[in-house]
């Protein structure tokens, strides 16, 4: 009976969400520029709380705790300080200049539109780097959140995991289908809502259960290294399960050292920021940059509160429930057990669409930011330039199904860890688009080389680390966003200097967008 109040709860959040899609439905199709920026309309409440819910996603409320949770402190919490400073920073540094740059340079309302223009493309090399790069990351991403919705459906109500998946990705697209950016941002803004109190009356709720801080602390004390800011619980698994003791309680090895390079490396969770497309569309889509400090400030409160709420749920979750969840995959579902456990139906249900708020604010801007890439920048920028609004429209709705149906693909696996997929997509996105980011705002000196190189050398060498360098441990076991956005830095510099310096049209902007007032 229980499962059926929460499934109400959830399914009239949903209708709502489509309401406000239907709502804004006639307008985002008036044009594209409405589609894909909302006509530069948001204030800075929805700008603020829209930039964080899209980017945050299921991500908050599974694996974050799912990471506290199976491995203590140090590793969720480093994470969840590098984010809280990368968002800070991000607000104040990059907002204003971006939303200033990408109206001098010819009204840009993609991420690609804007590095193209702003080097002054005639062949539009740039802009298919990113719209590729965009395309690949992205669709990684939205596989990252259908994980999310089925292991939601399947914990809940042992549907099959597989089944929930390919009906939340359908929602997803039905969704996003009708009432684009707009819509999205919105919602998004009440999501972010809907997150911040689940993630509070769990936290709130938990801690009485458990007996309060100190008898958590007391308790958690008792595990080697798992309160720990400079070690690292060292769960005893055999075959990724983690074994149990004759007593029936969790086995945990000697605690591992957590060192300086690999609290760095963690740290450089922040640097992705400077590259996360969904985040710096809302810099662009903000309707003055006079609002953006209020947008900063609102940012950052709301980042503090959740980011640390869901480090702490999953280390109460360890205390409450030391024994639920054995797995690296498993310890994800952490918030939802706590929420079905600990709460009434109704807030639970709340807490449940507050998984699911998270998860449809980041896949629905995932699939908008990919398909106009492909659309806007691929399809119009380079085969069609005389497309009209409709025919991209109509690309774009395409190419939604492509994405959507490759992201389901991958998330096909039911112990993928979701924790893992959005790192590795993270680190794309802040090694491509994060130096090229910032030297494109704040050195006039860039030049298009420099701007190529940086893009392709970061975003390659997110696989190259990834994949041949991170396996050989040590030193080079660092999270890959660090080493490929030095490197990308690099590629900038060097070539940038080595080429001709950029002429005078494109230093005029430059000088413009630093000193524009709207």
């Amino acid at each position: 009976m229980d499962n059926v109040q929460i499934l109400i709860v959830m399914c009239l959040y949903m209708a709502l969400v489509i309401g406000i899609g239907l709502y804004f439905a006639k307008r985002a199709n008036e044009n594209s520029e409405n589609y894909f920026l909302g006509g530069r309309s948001l204030g800075p409440w929805i700008a603020a709380m829209s930039a964080e819910a899209s980017d945050m996603s299921g991500w908050l409320l599974m694996g974050l705790p799912g990471v506290a949770y199976f491995y203590g402190l140090a590793d969720a919490i480093w994470t969840a300080i590098g984010l809280l400073v990368g968002t800070y920073i991000n607000w104040l540094i990059v907002a204003k200049r971006l939303h200033a740059y990408s109206i001098i340079a010819n009204d840009s309302i993609t991420i690609p539109d804007f590095f193209s223009n702003r080097f002054k493309e005639k062949k539009k090399v740039i802009m298919t780097i990113a719209a590729v790069f965009i395309l690949v990351f992205f669709t990684i991403y939205a596989s990252s959140c259908f994980v999310t919705v089925g292991k939601l459906f399947n914990t809940l109500f042992g549907v099959p995991y597989q089944y929930m998946m390919i009906a939340g990705a359908i929602f997803v697209i039905v969704y996003t289908f009708l009432g684009g950016f707009l819509a999205e941002s919105t919602s998004d803004f009440m999501q972010a809502i809907v997150m911040i109190i689940a993630l509070v009356a769990v936290l709130v709720t938990s801690v009485v259960y458990a007996g309060g801080t100190g008898a958590v602390i007391d308790n958690l004390k008792e595990i080697p290294g798992f309160l720990s800011f400079f070690g690292i619980a060292s769960p005893e698994v055999v075959n990724d399960v983690q074994q149990l003791s004759s007593s029936g309680t969790p086995l945990f090895g000697a605690a591992q050292p957590y060192g300086f390079l690999v609290i760095l490396s963690t740290l450089s969770w922040g640097l992705g920021y400077f590259g996360m497309p969904q985040v710096l569309l809302r810099f662009m889509a903000i309707r003055s940059h006079r609002e953006i400090g209020k947008s900063r400030r609102i940012a950052t409160v709301w980042c503090s509160i959740s980011l640390f709420a869901a480090v702490f749920i999953g280390l109460i979750g360890r205390a409450a429930f030391p024994t639920e969840h054995l797995t690296k995959g498993g310890a994800e579902s952490i918030f939802i057990t706590m929420s079905t456990n600990l709460m009434p139906t109704l807030i639970a249900g709340l807490a449940m669409a507050g998984i699911l708020a998270a998860t449809i604010s980041s896949s629905d801007s995932y699939l908008l930011i990919a398909s106009s890439a492909v659309s806007k920048n691929i399809y119009q920028g380079l085969f069609k330039k005389d497309a009209t609004d409709k025919q991209v429209m109509r690309v774009s709705r395409l190419v939604l199904l492509a994405i959507t149906l490759i992201g389901v693909i991958i998330a096909l696996d039911e112990s993928s860890v979701i924790f893992k997929i959005v790192s590795f997509a993270w680190a794309g996105f802040g090694a491509t688009f994060g130096p090229i980011m910032l030297f494109s705002l704040f050195w006039k000196r860039t030049t298009r080389e420099g701007a190529i190189a940086g893009m392709l050398s970061g975003g390659l060498m997110v696989f190259v680390w990834k994949l041949f360098i991170k396996p050989l441990g040590g030193i080079f076991g660092i999270y890959e966003l660090l080493p490929a956005f030095l490197f990308s830095c690099l590629a900038i510099l060097v070539v940038s200097l080595l080429t001709k310096e950029p002429d005078q049209e494109m230093q005029l902007e430059f000088d413009q967008a630093k000193n524009y007032q709207d």
